[in-house]
């Protein structure tokens, strides 16, 4: 097979007068302390069980899960769904609350919206 040659676009008169060609992606870039709390989030969600945990959290009709039953949906023990859980809480993902022995959680809705938000185009 020979190598196909695709046609030159004429470019804008601008772009030969040296200016620029192309429209900015956006106006500013995101501020640098926002973009510090986003990236912590991503991160947290970078990992398969803890996003798993985090879909079943905002999923979940009661709006709060005992950890003890999130152990069998991402077939992990408790200590192990509890330290991502703490990954998901210092990244202001999901909070906790203490009923009894056990351990609450539940999603931050305007923390998902953040992170959905940065990724809608502006």
């Amino acid at each position: 097979m020979g190598v196909k040659e695709l046609p030159l676009l004429d470019q804008p008169a601008q772009a030969m007068a040296g200016g620029t060609c192309c429209t900015p992606l956006v106006l500013e870039p995101l501020p640098e302390a926002d973009a510090a709390v986003l990236s912590e989030r991503f991160a947290a969600l970078g990992d398969p069980v803890r996003l798993r945990l985090v879909s079943l959290l905002a999923n979940a009709e009661a709006g709060a899960v005992c950890v003890c039953d999130l152990t069998e949906p991402v077939e992990r023990s408790q200590g192990t769904v509890s330290h991502h859980l703490k990954v998901l809480s210092k990244a202001g993902l999901v909070v906790s609350e203490k009923r009894g022995r056990n351990m609450w959680y539940s999603i931050v809705p305007s923390a998902l919206e953040s992170l959905r938000a940065a990724l809608a185009t502006r």
